[in-house]
C-alpha cells in the first residue's frame, strides 16, 4: 500500500474508532478527513486516466486535507449553552442532547410546539423560544437549523408544506427576538422521518415534532 492510499485507510480508521484519544475538536477534523478521503478517492478514480491507483491515492490525500476542515466545535460555550437549555426545558418534555457531529439538539414534541394541522406557535412553546433566543444572542458564533416533522395523517401534499411552515414559524419567532436571520436554515421533512409508530395515537404525537440544531462551525 503506498503512502497516499495509507491516508485513506487511516482516515477511515479514525472515523470507525471515533478517535477515542482526541479532543472534540480533533474528532471533528478526523471525521472530516475520513469523509473527504473517501470522497476524494472515488472522484480521483472516476476521473483517472491510465493510472487509477495513483489517482485514487491522490484523490484520497487531497480529500483528507480538505475534509479535515469540515465539522463543528464543541466548545466551552457550546457546553454552557447545553446546560442553559437543559435547565430552561426541565420538566417540559423537550430533549436536549449533543449529537455525534457536535451539534446541540433540541427535540420538541407536539404537545409543546404545534397543534395538529397548525403552524402557529403555541402559548407554551413561546416561553421556551424566548429563553432559547436569549441563549442564541449570548452565543453569536453559532448557526441554527430548524427541521419540522409531521405524522403520517394526510398526504405528502399537505404534510411537507406544513412541516416547513412549522420550521419557518419557529425561525421567524426567534428572528423577531433579535437573532439574526442569516444564522438560520430551515427544512421540512413531512412524515418521512418518523421516530415512532404512526399506527398509534402516542406514536403519531411523537412524530409531530420540531428539531432545532445549534452548531459552532470550525473557523
Amino acid at each position: 500500500m503506498n503512502a497516499k492510499l495509507t491516508v485513506l485507510a487511516l482516515a477511515a480508521t479514525l472515523v470507525a474508532n471515533g478517535c477515542a484519544n482526541m479532543s472534540e475538536t480533533q474528532k471533528g477534523a478526523g471525521a472530516g478527513a475520513g469523509i473527504g478521503a473517501v470522497a476524494g478517492a472515488i472522484i480521483g478514480r472516476a476521473t483517472a486516466g491510465g493510472d487509477k491507483a495513483k489517482s485514487t491515492g491522490t484523490g484520497a490525500a487531497v480529500g483528507a486535507a480538505a475534509g479535515a476542515g469540515i465539522g463543528y466545535l464543541w466548545s466551552k460555550k457550546m457546553q454552557e449553552q447545553k446546560q442553559q437549555m437543559e435547565q430552561a426545558t426541565q420538566g417540559t418534555g423537550v430533549q436536549v442532547s449533543q449529537t455525534d457531529d457536535n451539534r446541540l439538539k433540541l427535540d420538541i414534541p407536539s404537545d409543546i410546539s404545534f397543534d395538529t394541522n397548525r403552524a402557529d406557535i403555541k402559548s407554551n412553546f413561546a416561553p421556551l423560544l424566548d429563553r432559547f433566543a436569549g441563549s442564541l444572542r449570548d452565543h453569536q458564533a453559532t448557526v441554527v437549523t430548524i427541521v419540522g416533522h409531521t405524522d403520517s395523517t394526510g398526504s405528502d401534499k399537505i404534510n411537507e408544506p406544513l412541516s416547513l411552515q412549522r420550521a419557518d414559524s419557529a425561525r421567524d419567532y426567534l428572528v423577531a427576538r433579535g437573532v439574526a436571520s442569516s444564522r438560520f436554515s430551515i427544512d421540512g421533512r413531512g412524515s418521512h422521518e418518523p421516530i415512532a409508530d404512526n399506527a398509534t395515537t402516542s406514536g403519531r404525537a411523537k412524530n409531530r415534532r420540531v428539531e432545532i440544531y445549534v452548531a459552532e462551525p470550525q473557523r
